[in-house]
């Protein structure tokens, strides 16, 4: 038999022993190796407490500047103000960013499948960008009504509804804030604290705006584009922390030498591990994937060695920065590659 005609048989036997079947529940294809199931999409590991939190702010993020558009909303029918009714306006368009936001952590928190095997959680740092760019074009908004003012005669601004209405802002801002932070704390959600940044620079921006009404009524005219443009700045600060925060997920950041250190006291937080000399951690999303070689006792069985691993990743992926972790266990004395 020639070469070819061997290598096309051993061919068509692997045809022959690889299976593909699909899942009907799920819809899913699974592979069999000789009538071995071969598992292609991780295993779900979706935490009903985290998502309902993730619910939450939403719920809060979206409710909130719902409410805000139809106060403000209200109070522009009454008084008959230009100025609140572009408020009441830019609440609207918060409020519809908040929803796509919604969207956005809905994709990222559901389970693995043949398309995304690892998970959705790389949606999350997209949508903080997203929520960068919508505070980035109120900066730039910003900085132009504040030029309009000085190159136009500046007049001073009419207090009373306005002052009403920026008080409320500051109020309803300020519990959104409080209760979004807390959720992105509890969650190690990187989108979720930076919806809780840009209701902080809502609350910068009205308080500023506020003191810019006061200060162009009672000192000078040209105190309230001054201060849109030390809102513009804050606004342009805080959009590009969330910024750089969010590519470094997006593009494969390392951990810190300290959170490398945590890595490693959960590690030797097992009793069997004799030492930790390789950890490569890197960000996938908003969270950790870690690459790390144990050393334990070359005499004990494999049985052994495997549950010392598993413990080792229980201990690892307990961690809130860490999603994912690969342990390679060698001998004491023995370092791989």
């Amino acid at each position: 038999m020639t070469k070819s005609k061997l290598k096309n048989n051993q061919k068509e036997n692997q045809e022959k022993e690889i299976e593909e079947k699909v899942d009907i529940s799920s819809g899913e294809k699974t592979t069999f190796f000789n009538n071995s199931y071969i598992q292609r999409v991780r295993t779900d590991v979706s935490d009903s407490k985290r998502n309902k939190l993730y619910i939450k702010a939403i719920i809060i993020t979206i409710g909130g500047n719902l409410l805000l558009t139809v106060i403000k909303a209200i109070l522009a029918w009454v008084s008959g103000s230009s100025a609140v009714f572009s408020d009441a306006a830019n609440s609207l368009s918060d409020t519809l960013y908040s929803i796509i936001m919604g969207i956005g952590l809905y994709v990222s928190q559901r389970p693995a499948d043949e398309s995304h095997p690892q998970g959705h959680s790389q949606f999350e740092p997209l949508v903080s960008l997203f929520i960068a760019a919508a505070m980035a074009s109120a900066g730039i908004a910003a900085v132009w009504q504040s030029i309009q003012n000085f190159i136009g005669e500046a007049e001073p601004t009419a207090l009373g509804w306005t002052t009403f209405v920026m008080v409320i802002a500051v109020i309803v801002k300020y519990i959104m804030y409080y209760l979004v932070s807390r959720v992105g704390e509890k969650v190690y959600s990187p989108a979720i604290q930076a919806s809780a940044r840009d209701n902080l620079v809502d609350i910068i921006t009205s308080t500023s705006a506020l003191l810019g009404v006061w200060g162009s009524h009672f000192i000078h005219p040209y105190f309230d584009p001054l201060a849109g443009l030390f809102v513009a700045l804050w606004i342009f600060k805080a959009t590009w922390e969330i910024i750089w925060e969010n590519i470094g997920y997006l593009i494969g950041r390392g951990a810190d030498l300290e959170l490398t250190n945590k890595i490693a006291q959960a590690a030797f937080s097992i009793s069997d591990v004799a030492d930790v000399h390789r950890i490569v951690a890197e960000y996938v999303g908003p969270q950790l994937r870690v690459d790390m070689h144990i050393n334990v006792d070359g005499d004990i069985t494999l049985n052994k060695a495997h549950q010392i691993g598993e413990d080792v990743r229980n201990a690892v992926e307990g961690m809130e920065e860490v999603d994912l972790v690969y342990v390679h266990i060698e001998p004491i004395g023995h370092e791989g590659k």
